[in-house]
């Protein structure tokens, strides 16, 4: 019954991962794919923006602090910017709809890349 679950969970969450991807797409970022398991060091779920980690969650339970070291790992193991756990949210399968969280640490990096002033 476990591995049932295991791959349950595992098909919920690749998914997900599709899903994500497929809105990126759509979005502009045309090379955008998922990422194969297995890599020894987890560079996150989604390749193809540069400088940025995405990392899909599709779980019952919101662990955000798990989520954020996760990513933290990513972002180290992929030599990437910043990056972003994007969580599904319940009742919806429009990724646009779902949830992005990050530490505030890469937010303001954003913003000051982005043009929004803070100090240099």
């Amino acid at each position: 019954m476990v591995a049932a679950m295991s791959t349950a969970s595992k098909r919920k969450g690749s998914a997900f991962e599709r899903s994500v991807v497929e809105y990126l797409k759509k979005e502009g970022w045309k090379y955008a794919e998922r990422r194969l398991a297995g890599d020894t060091k987890d560079r996150g779920d989604v390749a193809g923006v540069p400088g940025f980690v995405w990392e899909a969650k599709n779980e019952k339970r919101i662990d955000l602090a798990g989520y954020i070291k996760e990513l933290e790992t990513e972002v180290a193991n992929d030599k990437a910017d910043c990056g972003a756990a994007v969580i599904k949210k319940r009742g919806t399968t429009n990724v646009a709809d779902c949830y992005a969280v990050m530490p505030v640490y890469m937010l303001v990096y954003l913003l000051k890349k982005a043009g929004y002033g803070g100090k240099k």
